[in-house]
């Protein structure tokens, strides 16, 4: 039953393991990422919306122009004339209001924080994208190492399945030894299927982030420092998530500041021109207007309340949130020590003992001491010890990938 040579072309088409015309670096996916990403686009959007906000947060409004008629008869025989008596008078006025000064610095510094959330949300999307880029292209990869291990029991069947014949020609082996073998051939198939379905939910995974590119062989590794332990804890107070709290405050407190200034009242002038009948002389006018917030504890007072409880629950925020991520990393940092160890211990002892463990087997089998049953029992407890040595590189990676990408530079 021989599988091999297939099992190779379906490799070349599912993962990707020849030699293509093309292949894809991690830089050139992350820039790809960078540039068709529809979330960083948004927060782009946003920070470029703000800042295009910031210069009219301090303007005065617009002013305001008033047309009309002043004291216009509308009884006797003057009635609904403009020019016959002298108080009547068309009139045209220019006002401008002036909030205080307090109450524009305070719109001013929300502008330029409300800015700065932008931009710290930028940030946080930008390694949200290169954190999920790294992630699917580890998923790739550590496809194509499962693949190579199955690989290994792909070739040790075949080489079984070529000798069985002569062997039970000979009398040395039993007619049900090839059942078995092609039975452990269709095994192997299953589990090359899962990986193909593996390596297509990998690569649909990539392809969300850089469009068909995806489909190309990937050239290299994803950047994946060192994670040392004490530093990232120690850096926890700089994850980019937290970066977008100190801006929110700023906002905040400067929604405060303007509520405050309300309680001092803004201030309007007003120019007007009133032309009255020829006998007559034109008039200028010219007044100043003032609020009076004389009912501050109904009006001033409990908005400043509010936007007091404001501050304070978006600083209680951000403790919960500091919590939050610090309780996360001691997690993340234990799981990671947790895979390390069982890593080295699979690396030193697990893998060589179910290589021995096979070898005996196939002695024993060879021998005539003991049937196929335990050589196929060996194998598959190798393939499984080998698969769970590249699921644990595969956490392994996809938790350093998540720490290393934690940090706001």
């Amino acid at each position: 039953m021989p599988l091999h040579l297939p099992w190779r072309l379906a490799l070349i088409c599912g993962l990707g393991l020849s030699a293509p015309a093309f292949a894809l670096t991690f830089e050139e996916a992350l820039t790809l990422a960078d540039q068709q990403s529809p979330a960083l686009q948004t927060q782009q959007a946003g920070l470029d919306s703000a800042l295009a906000a910031e210069g009219a947060a301090a303007s005065l409004p617009d002013p305001k122009l008033a047309v009309g008629v002043e004291n216009l008869l509308i009884s006797g025989p003057d009635r609904f004339s403009l020019s016959n008596e002298p108080m009547t008078m068309r009139r045209i006025a220019l006002m401008q209001e002036v909030p205080n000064q307090a109450k524009r610095a305070a719109r001013t510094q929300g502008a330029l924080a409300r800015s700065e959330r932008e931009r710290a949300m930028l940030t946080v999307a930008r390694l949200q994208v290169r954190q999920a880029l790294t992630r699917a292209w580890l998923a790739v990869q550590f496809v194509a190492q499962r693949q190579t291990v199955l690989d290994e029991l792909v070739h040790e069947n075949q080489r079984l399945q070529d000798t069985l014949g002569a062997r039970i020609a000979g009398g040395s082996a039993q007619a049900a030894d090839m059942l078995m073998a092609r039975q452990e051939a269709l095994m192997l198939a299953d589990r090359h299927d899962d990986l193909l379905r593996e390596d297509a939910k990998a690569r649909a995974a990539l392809r969300r982030l850089i469009g068909a590119r995806a489909d190309e062989a990937l050239q290299g590794d994803a950047p994946l420092p060192t994670v040392q332990a004490e530093q990232t804890r120690a850096a926890v107070h700089q994850h980019a998530e937290l970066a977008v709290y100190t801006p929110m405050l700023d906002m905040a407190q400067a929604e405060l500041r303007e509520a405050q200034a309300q309680t001092r009242g803004d201030w309007s002038w007003e120019f007007a021109y009133s032309r009255r009948g020829a006998q007559f002389g034109d008039m200028v006018s010219f007044q100043f207007t003032f609020d009076l917030p004389w009912q501050k504890e109904r009006l001033q007072l409990p908005l400043i309340k509010a936007k007091r409880f404001d501050v304070e629950r978006i600083q209680a925020e951000r403790d919960e949130s500091m919590r939050r991520h610090a309780q996360e990393l001691d997690e993340q940092l234990a799981e990671l020590r947790a895979l390390d160890s069982q890593r080295a211990r699979l690396q030193d002892a697990g893998l060589r003992l179910s290589r021995e463990r096979v070898s005996l087997a196939m002695a024993a089998y060879q021998a005539g001491r003991s049937d196929l049953t335990a050589v196929l029992a060996a194998r598959r407890d190798l393939l499984d010890t080998g698969m769970r040595g590249v699921d644990l590189d595969a956490q392994r990676a996809d938790l350093r990938a998540r720490l290393n990408n934690l940090i706001s530079e």
